[in-house]
Protein backbone atom coordinates (compact mmCIF):
# COMPACT_ATOMS: atom_id res chain seq x y z
CA UNK A 1 0.00 0.00 0.00
CA UNK A 2 1.56 3.45 -0.87
CA UNK A 3 1.24 6.37 2.35
CA UNK A 4 -0.16 9.85 1.82
CA UNK A 5 2.55 12.19 3.15
CA UNK A 6 1.48 16.11 3.68
CA UNK A 7 4.83 18.00 2.76
CA UNK A 8 3.97 21.62 3.16
CA UNK A 9 5.37 24.74 4.30
CA UNK A 10 3.58 26.48 7.51
CA UNK A 11 4.14 29.38 10.06
CA UNK A 12 5.14 29.41 13.30
CA UNK A 13 1.96 29.52 14.15
CA UNK A 14 0.42 27.15 12.45
CA UNK A 15 -0.93 28.39 9.06
CA UNK A 16 0.02 27.08 5.63
CA UNK A 17 -1.28 30.51 3.84
CA UNK A 18 -2.46 33.94 4.36
CA UNK A 19 -6.57 34.81 4.26
CA UNK A 20 -6.35 35.21 1.18
CA UNK A 21 -4.01 32.55 -0.12
CA UNK A 22 -0.88 34.58 -0.11
CA UNK A 23 2.16 32.22 0.24
CA UNK A 24 5.04 34.24 -0.84
CA UNK A 25 5.88 34.89 2.58
CA UNK A 26 7.57 31.73 2.88
CA UNK A 27 11.41 31.57 1.19
CA UNK A 28 13.21 29.46 -1.31
CA UNK A 29 16.69 30.03 -0.97
CA UNK A 30 19.93 28.97 1.05
CA UNK A 31 20.49 25.67 2.67
CA UNK A 32 16.85 24.64 2.56
CA UNK A 33 16.62 25.39 -1.25
CA UNK A 34 19.15 23.37 -2.27
CA UNK A 35 17.49 20.93 0.34
CA UNK A 36 14.29 20.65 -0.97
CA UNK A 37 16.14 20.27 -4.38
CA UNK A 38 17.92 17.32 -3.36
CA UNK A 39 15.46 15.74 -1.15
CA UNK A 40 12.04 16.51 -2.40
CA UNK A 41 12.51 17.95 -6.18
CA UNK A 42 9.22 16.61 -7.72
CA UNK A 43 7.56 19.26 -5.42
CA UNK A 44 9.03 21.96 -7.70
CA UNK A 45 6.42 23.34 -9.79
CA UNK A 46 7.26 22.83 -13.58
CA UNK A 47 8.37 26.38 -13.99
CA UNK A 48 10.66 26.40 -10.80
CA UNK A 49 12.33 23.07 -12.62
CA UNK A 50 13.15 24.88 -15.33
CA UNK A 51 14.92 27.71 -13.76
CA UNK A 52 16.72 25.66 -11.06
CA UNK A 53 17.79 23.59 -14.86
CA UNK A 54 16.72 20.53 -12.83
CA UNK A 55 14.03 19.57 -15.14
CA UNK A 56 15.43 16.12 -15.64
CA UNK A 57 15.54 15.41 -12.09
CA UNK A 58 14.21 11.67 -11.19
CA UNK A 59 11.24 12.04 -8.55
CA UNK A 60 12.71 10.60 -5.23
CA UNK A 61 9.37 10.32 -2.71
CA UNK A 62 6.37 10.69 -4.84
CA UNK A 63 4.42 9.48 -8.20
CA UNK A 64 0.83 11.51 -7.55
CA UNK A 65 0.24 14.85 -5.76
CA UNK A 66 -3.60 15.37 -4.52
CA UNK A 67 -4.45 19.05 -3.69
CA UNK A 68 -7.11 21.19 -3.57
CA UNK A 69 -8.72 23.67 -5.66
CA UNK A 70 -7.26 26.57 -4.11
CA UNK A 71 -3.82 25.08 -3.98
CA UNK A 72 -4.52 24.65 -7.70
CA UNK A 73 -5.31 27.94 -8.05
CA UNK A 74 -1.68 29.93 -8.26
CA UNK A 75 -0.54 27.82 -11.44
CA UNK A 76 -3.86 28.60 -13.12
CA UNK A 77 -3.38 32.06 -12.05
CA UNK A 78 0.48 32.32 -14.06
CA UNK A 79 -1.25 30.07 -16.76
CA UNK A 80 0.09 26.60 -15.84
CA UNK A 81 -2.57 24.18 -16.31
CA UNK A 82 -0.31 21.73 -15.09
CA UNK A 83 2.18 22.64 -12.71
CA UNK A 84 3.31 19.04 -11.90
CA UNK A 85 3.50 17.38 -15.42
CA UNK A 86 6.34 14.42 -14.10
CA UNK A 87 3.99 13.44 -11.22
CA UNK A 88 -0.49 11.85 -11.42
CA UNK A 89 -1.93 15.07 -10.63
CA UNK A 90 -5.53 14.59 -8.85
CA UNK A 91 -7.15 18.22 -7.82
CA UNK A 92 -10.46 18.06 -5.85
CA UNK A 93 -12.56 20.32 -6.83
CA UNK A 94 -16.46 20.99 -7.35
CA UNK A 95 -15.94 24.60 -9.14
CA UNK A 96 -13.62 23.45 -12.03
CA UNK A 97 -14.27 21.44 -14.92
CA UNK A 98 -12.82 18.65 -16.16
CA UNK A 99 -9.49 18.98 -17.75
CA UNK A 100 -7.49 17.21 -20.68
CA UNK A 101 -4.16 18.94 -19.93
CA UNK A 102 -2.72 15.71 -17.45
CA UNK A 103 -4.36 16.98 -14.39
CA UNK A 104 -7.12 14.76 -13.10
CA UNK A 105 -10.23 17.27 -11.65
CA UNK A 106 -12.28 15.40 -9.66
CA UNK A 107 -16.00 16.61 -7.18
CA UNK A 108 -15.44 12.86 -6.00
CA UNK A 109 -15.34 11.75 -2.49
CA UNK A 110 -11.64 12.78 -1.13
CA UNK A 111 -11.35 10.10 1.47
CA UNK A 112 -12.91 7.30 -1.54
CA UNK A 113 -10.41 8.56 -4.00
CA UNK A 114 -6.92 8.97 -1.92
CA UNK A 115 -8.16 5.46 -0.13
CA UNK A 116 -8.32 4.03 -4.27
CA UNK A 117 -4.86 5.95 -4.86
CA UNK A 118 -3.21 4.36 -1.94
CA UNK A 119 -4.54 0.86 -2.78
CA UNK A 120 -3.74 1.06 -6.40
CA UNK A 121 -0.29 -1.15 -5.62
CA UNK A 122 2.95 -0.65 -4.08
CA UNK A 123 5.64 2.25 -5.51
CA UNK A 124 6.15 6.08 -5.02
CA UNK A 125 4.12 7.79 -2.35
CA UNK A 126 1.36 10.53 -2.68
CA UNK A 127 2.24 13.81 -1.83
CA UNK A 128 -0.77 16.09 -0.44
CA UNK A 129 0.14 19.39 -1.23
CA UNK A 130 -2.51 21.17 0.39
CA UNK A 131 -4.69 22.82 1.50
CA UNK A 132 -5.77 22.97 5.45
CA UNK A 133 -9.46 21.88 4.19
CA UNK A 134 -8.10 18.46 2.08
CA UNK A 135 -5.83 17.96 4.56
CA UNK A 136 -8.98 18.24 7.12
CA UNK A 137 -10.78 15.64 4.88
CA UNK A 138 -7.97 13.19 4.73
CA UNK A 139 -6.44 13.27 8.07
CA UNK A 140 -7.35 9.70 8.94
CA UNK A 141 -5.41 9.22 5.42
CA UNK A 142 -2.38 10.88 6.13
CA UNK A 143 0.47 8.69 7.38
CA UNK A 144 3.29 11.32 7.32
CA UNK A 145 4.16 14.81 7.86
CA UNK A 146 6.79 16.88 6.99
CA UNK A 147 6.36 20.08 7.96
CA UNK A 148 8.90 23.06 6.79
CA UNK A 149 8.02 25.29 9.68
CA UNK A 150 9.03 29.14 8.73
CA UNK A 151 9.81 31.51 11.37
CA UNK A 152 6.82 34.09 10.44
CA UNK A 153 3.61 34.31 12.69
CA UNK A 154 0.56 34.92 10.66
CA UNK A 155 -1.89 35.59 13.28
CA UNK A 156 -4.46 34.36 10.29
CA UNK A 157 -5.35 32.46 7.76
CA UNK A 158 -5.36 29.33 6.00
CA UNK A 159 -4.37 26.48 8.93
CA UNK A 160 -2.44 23.39 8.58
CA UNK A 161 -5.43 21.74 9.34
CA UNK A 162 -9.32 22.62 8.70
CA UNK A 163 -11.48 19.90 9.85
CA UNK A 164 -13.23 18.36 12.84
CA UNK A 165 -11.85 17.98 16.21
CA UNK A 166 -10.30 14.65 15.75
CA UNK A 167 -6.93 13.90 17.97
CA UNK A 168 -4.26 11.38 15.94
CA UNK A 169 -1.37 10.48 17.58
CA UNK A 170 2.13 10.99 15.38
CA UNK A 171 5.70 10.21 16.47
CA UNK A 172 8.11 12.36 15.23
CA UNK A 173 11.09 10.97 13.46
CA UNK A 174 13.41 14.23 13.02
CA UNK A 175 14.04 17.41 13.00
CA UNK A 176 16.56 19.64 10.98
CA UNK A 177 16.95 23.59 11.57
CA UNK A 178 18.32 25.39 8.45
CA UNK A 179 19.98 28.76 7.97
CA UNK A 180 17.24 30.12 6.81
CA UNK A 181 15.65 29.95 10.27
CA UNK A 182 13.11 27.02 8.78
CA UNK A 183 13.12 23.91 10.99
CA UNK A 184 11.72 21.00 9.07
CA UNK A 185 9.57 18.87 11.45
CA UNK A 186 9.10 14.63 9.99
CA UNK A 187 6.24 13.01 11.69
CA UNK A 188 5.03 9.51 11.31
CA UNK A 189 1.73 8.49 12.27
CA UNK A 190 1.60 6.25 15.38
CA UNK A 191 1.18 2.72 15.27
Amino acid sequence: MRSVTYYVAASADGYIAGPDGQFDFFGFDGDLAAWIMEEYPETLPVHVREALGIVDRDNRRFNTVVMGRRTYQPALDAGIASPYPHLRQVVFSTTLPTSSTGVEVTATDPLARVRELKDSGSGAGIWLAGGGRLAGALSTEIDELVIKRNPIVLGAGVPLVDGSFAPQLFDRTSSQTFDTGVVVEVYRRAR
